[in-house]
């Protein structure tokens, strides 16, 4: 191979490369000269091959195909009329260097020529040299030109004779590190490695700086060892942004050289072109002829006789030489033979080439491996693929190229063939790897390409050519997660062994046109006090609905899912427009809605938004807990308001689980601030009907409500999320309240566990309450709040009439009582048959009473639910009678749930409360976590509890600081490539975790809200038909057709039907992988996991345990499609454990080692 480096008047020659062409004419050589070949066997694989393959079968000539024991499913051994073995028992690369066995085949078999591709074999003497000893012809330069081409000296020799300078370089490979080391003193950086015996950007390494030396000596003669059999390097000086312009050439046996004029190949990543143009744009006219003269001399200089591509580097650039042959010019015709001459050769319009690859642009281009799920390519007038492994259940796999298909696009200008090229790409459909689609999307787009020229720099000086749109990959992700839910079950967990029911709810017919005008128009137009002032003005009892949010966290356990909201929210829109509001946003179904439904919680509240714009919308606002569990930073609080807010909540209802007022002012103020309606809520517990409970008596909550109109709300609710309120204590709070405020409204918010909520809602009305909370019938009773049905058939004809249609209300309720069926494995009712006035006594709330319902009869304790009921009133006595909402109940349920488990009366976890280990949430509680409790923190249980434990004095979230929400969006978009949202900022900021988990699902499955609740829950019936609404126009037919059995890497092939095409997954059955040893993942949630960041083997680990490492340290070298990568450390610290060795095969984020700070 003809290595080295020339520069001549601003250009210089970089290779003259071996090509493919063939074509038959009538004419024929001389007899003495012509050996006709009736049989070629390609030494090489993919697309090459079966380039090859084509054209020989065209001109009627017979084809043999080589193969590794790797390549037993590739395309290229099929499209062969033979196909052999090769390199039995050797590595994927070494079998097709294997010059014995290629020889032994070709003999065996009367092969009279051997096509060598690129790559491989194709710039080996002593392969040449073979073939021929062997008696067959060499599609390719002869032997002697072979070798000659990598004598770097002759080379020199040859391009100094044809009057053109060199580059510093080597005379002769190199064979150590010091060679490399005094070269670089003699010149100077930057230089560059290549090697010897094989091009393709493999063995090419670029050093700008003495401490990169070493390494990338070691990478480049690795990378070539593997790739072409010989780690032989040569270094030259590298030369920065050259123009690579490529001239096609075509010579004979007889001294005939002629051009096929110019392509452009300018664009490349780690020294491989991606894109080709041809001709080369806005090439000056002189300059182009010059390149034509200087390719057709230099290769009649070297005497070459077949067809390639001399190669040169445009402003003093250069650098070397393959040749390729010609199949009729290897037969011995000549070119006038074959009717070509220059003067008949002519440019046509252009062409462009690009490389598709299983490359991950965004990842540095490194190659992805797996299974193809899904191709579909681009195609029609102008386009021309040229491919190997592209079709549906191709195994890419790591150990050859990543290309995946070429394509050639066609047109009479840049402009037409580039436009025809944007077109063929975007058509493109490929699953199941990661390809570089959309960074040639973005090449094919960018105006520097179109409009102007481009160097070897293009793509290191253009970043915004990574800036990928993400593909959605809709379609398959949803195959995925029905063949999970298939094979492995529900991917939320169900407390019920209930299958859901298979009858999916009716919605009620709904008028055409605009919804009627509702109180959210009059919340627009007069904002939070003119609405405030016309809720107190209303004539009548107004409802507010918790359908869409209470209701379902009390009987449903929170699970009710966005995809049955929306389908009756139209009819909720048309027909109960004068509800003072609906309760569906905050409190619990913030992070169910992420940790169990898989859905955006945001994305529920615009969705509902654009279909309910007329009712007013009302969250729960846990005060400085946000929607959280815990302390937050005040701004936090606040921006969180602000982007609910932005994205369609009128009403927060702020509260606080002690009724801490610090806290409940702060949420107040960013309610406020965020230009919501502030409705703050006292949370009630107790009987202020009930002289001998005096803790939270009436004056108490008058006191505390003097507080709440002192700091602005509009509203005053009164929370009783046990359902505590008989009718006496309605009259008596609320009557007292409205004497107090006669100008605020008040809302009183109940739960009907006890059966009277009713009774005690129609007696808030008549004490004055303007609101009172109901729930459609079917979704009411019990621990939900009272029937909505009831108070409108009780109220019609009064004063407190709602304005509500019955019949409407009928409708409603018949919707919901079909769809709750859909959750079958989380209804109460499962286990809970009826609500029970123990409540009274308790004081459970709602929906936790729901919950440890569930939970006693998970663990075998249905019997001793009382028990359980009982030590919840037992550990609220031991906490000092606590107000009993979310988080304060959980507290008072873990404490109770505690002694239940240790068998401990309330006497003796008094007594020895200095040497129990209680939950942390009781700890936590007692050290003023969530604030400072009314009365004040027991004792001297809590000193005993917490010894030297530290306290928190006044509100807990005051001394945060301020949260980062800048750090935080760039840390999601480092580790989402995707687009983040501010509201993917506002739930990453509330659940870190839960939001990581919600994004690594989606990642994998996408956004399974388009499926029915039946198919969310339990995934199709083998057989089963069905459709999937993705968007508007977009619909998917789907068809389970069957589950395969188990393989050796622990997976299912699930098989559907989709859009009439057979489409399959490979889903790993998790029950049966735990029986099965597997390599751990990193966890991207650890900071010290490093990971392989591409599939790949082991090269070398440079690290052991206890070795300390720097931050961007070598740790390892991985090798996959002939690249090799250096995995650095991310951070400095000390090497806990190493899991991988030489020579190990590792999948994507195979974890490598761990590293502690």
């Amino acid at each position: 191979m003809l290595r080295y480096a020339v520069v001549r008047g601003g250009l210089g020659l970089l290779a003259v490369r071996r090509t493919c062409l063939f074509s038959r004419l009538a004419h024929s050589a001389p007899q003495s000269n012509y050996r006709p070949i009736k049989k070629v066997m390609v030494a090489n694989r993919g697309e090459i091959a079966i380039r090859v393959f084509r054209a020989c079968t065209e001109l009627g000539i017979r084809t043999v195909a080589v193969y590794s024991e790797q390549d037993t499913g590739q395309m290229h051994r099929q499209k062969a009329d033979e196909a052999y073995l090769i390199g039995k028992g050797l590595p994927p690369v070494a079998a097709y260097l294997h010059i014995p066995d290629i020889i032994k085949v070709a003999k065996e078999n009367k092969v009279d020529a051997i096509h060598p591709g690129y790559g491989f074999l194709s710039e080996r003497a002593d392969f040449a040299q073979a073939c021929t000893d062997a008696g067959v012809m060499f599609v390719g330069p002869n032997p002697e030109t072979v070798r000659k081409m990598g004598d770097k000296v002759e080379a020199r020799t040859l391009a100094i004779s044809a009057g053109v300078p060199v580059v510093p370089g080597t005379d002769s490979p190199i064979s150590s590190l010091q060679e490399a080391q005094a070269f670089a003193q003699t010149y100077g950086f930057p230089i560059i490695f290549k090697a010897a015996y094989g091009g393709g950007g493999r063995g090419m390494r670029v050093v700008r700086e003495y401490e990169e030396l070493e390494e990338n000596y070691q990478r480049a003669y690795s990378e070539a060892l593997t790739a072409f059999g010989n780690g032989a390097l040569f270094i030259e000086k590298f030369i920065e942004k050259p123009r690579h312009i490529e001239v096609q050439i075509l010579g004979d046996k007889y001294g005939n050289v002629i051009h096929l004029y110019e392509r452009d190949c300018s664009i490349q990543r780690r020294h491989q072109k991606v894109v080709e143009i041809a001709p080369a744009f806005q090439l000056d006219p002189h300059l182009r002829d010059r390149l034509h003269a200087d390719a057709v001399n230099l290769a009649r200089q070297v005497g070459y006789e077949n067809a390639g591509t001399v190669e040169f580097l445009v402003d003093k650039h250069v650098a070397d030489v393959h040749v390729c042959g010609w199949l009729h010019v290897c037969e011995g015709r000549s070119l006038p033979e074959l009717g070509l001459k220059q003067d008949k050769i002519r440019v046509n319009g252009c062409a462009i080439q690009c490389r598709v690859t299983t490359e991950d642009p965004a990842r540095g281009f490194q190659p992805d491996t797996g299974r193809i799920e899904v191709f579909r390519s681009g195609e029609g007038m102008g386009i021309r693929l040229d491919s190997a492994s592209a079709f549906p259940g191709a195994v890419i796999s790591p150990h050859y190229d990543s290309l995946l298909v070429k394509v050639i696009a066609s047109g009479k200008d840049l402009h037409t063939a580039a436009s025809k090229m944007s077109r063929a790409l975007a058509e493109f459909r490929v699953r199941g790897v990661k390809t570089n689609i959309p960074f040639l999307q973005n090449v094919f787009s960018n105006h520097q390409f179109l409009h102007s020229t481009v160097d070897t720099q293009f793509i290191d000086e253009n970043q915004e050519l990574f800036n990928l749109k993400p593909t959605q990959n809709r379609a398959q992700k949803l195959l995925h997660y029905l063949g999970h839910v298939m094979v492995n079950g529900p991917t939320t967990p169900i407390p019920v062994k209930v299958k859901p029911s298979s009858t999916d709810p009716v919605v009620p017919p709904v008028t055409m046109g605009d919804p009627p005008v509702g109180f959210r128009d009059v919340l627009l137009r007069d904002g939070p006090e003119g609405f405030a002032k016309a809720i107190r003005a209303h004539q009548g009892l107004l409802l507010m609905d918790t359908t869409f949010r209470d209701a379902h966290q009390s009987l449903l356990a929170t699970r009710v899912r966005t995809h049955d909201l929306k389908k009756i929210s139209p009819f909720v829109s048309h027909n109960f427009s004068n509800l003072f509001s609906l309760e569906n946003w905050g409190g619990a179904t913030f992070d169910v809605a992420m940790r169990f439904l898989s859905e955006c919680p945001w994305k529920r509240l615009q969705e509902l938004r654009a279909l309910i714009p007329n009712v007013p919308f009302q969250m729960l606002l846990r005060g400085a807990n946000a929607v959280g569990y815990t302390n937050y930073p005040d701004n936090a609080v606040f921006k969180f308001c602000e982007v609910a807010k932005e994205n369609g909540m009128d009403i927060f209802r702020v509260f606080d689980s002690l009724n801490y007022l610090p806290n409940m002012l702060l949420g107040m103020e960013a309610a406020g601030a965020a230009g919501g309606v502030v409705e703050a809520a006292i949370s009630y517990t107790g009987d202020v009907s009930d002289p001998m409970r005096q803790k939270y008596s009436l004056d108490y909550y008058v006191k505390l409500a003097d507080e709440l109109v002192k700091a602005g709300t509009h509203i005053l609710c009164i929370k009783d999320m046990a359902g505590l309120l008989k009718p006496e204590a309605s009259k008596l709070l609320v009557g007292a309240l409205r004497d107090r405020f006669p100008d605020i409204p008040i809302h009183v918010h109940t739960h009907d566990t006890a059966g009277a909520g009713v009774a005690a809602m129609l007696a808030c009305a008549d004490a004055g309450a303007d609101v009172v909370d109901v729930a459609v019938d079917s979704m009411a009773g019990m621990t939900s709040q009272p029937s909505m049905g009831a108070i409108v058939a009780c109220t019609k004809g009064t004063k407190f009439d709602t304005g509500i249609a019955l019949d409407k209300v009928f409708d409603y309720s018949e919707y919901w009582e079909v769809a709750r069926g859909l959750y079958a494995p989380f209804d109460c009712t499962a286990t809970m048959k009826s609500g029970n006035a123990d409540v009274y006594e308790n004081e459970i709330p709602g929906g936790q009473y729901t919950n440890l319902h569930f939970q006693a009869h998970s663990m075998g304790l249905g019997n001793k639910f009382k028990e359980v009921k009982k030590a919840y009133t037992e550990a609220n006595k031991l906490l000092g009678d606590l107000i009993k909402v979310t988080p304060s109940s959980k507290i008072v349920g873990d404490l109770a749930q505690f002694m239940v488990q240790n068998n401990l009366t309330r006497a003796e976890v008094e007594e020895r409360a200095d040497e129990l280990s209680f939950p942390l949430s009781v700890v936590e509680f007692l050290q003023g976590h969530i604030g400072i409790p009314h009365g004040g923190f027991p004792e001297p249980f809590r000193s005993k509890v917490l010894k030297s434990l530290p306290r928190i004095e006044g509100r807990p979230g005051a001394s945060l600081p301020p949260m980062d929400f800048k750090s935080l969006e760039e840390g999601l978009r480092a580790a989402h490539s995707d687009e983040i949202t501010p509201e993917d900022v506002m739930s990453a900021a509330m659940y870190p975790k839960v939001f990581q988990e919600f994004k690594e699902f989606t990642s994998n499955f996408g956004p399974v809200d388009c499926l029915s609740t039946r198919l969310f829950l339990d995934g199709p019936k083998i057989a089963e038909e069905f459709e999937v609404e993705l968007e508007r126009g977009k619909i998917l037919h789907i068809k389970a057709l069957a589950l395969g059995d188990l393989n050796k890497a622990g997976q299912r092939e699930v098989f559907f039907e989709l859009n009439g095409q057979l489409r399959s997954v490979l889903v790993k059955d998790t029950v049966a992988m735990k029986e099965m040893k597997f390599h751990p993942k990193a966890q991207k949630s650890i900071k010290g996991q490093v990971g392989a960041p591409m599939p790949g083997k082991v090269l070398e680990v440079k690290v052991k345990v206890g070795s300390k490492v720097e931050k961007g340290q070598p740790l390892c070298v991985l090798s996959a499609m002939k690249m090799e990568t250096v995995v650095n450390s991310p951070l400095a610290g000390t090497v806990k454990a190493v899991h991988v060795t030489a020579d190990a095969s590792l999948e994507g984020d195979d974890l490598i080692l761990e590293i502690e700070e």
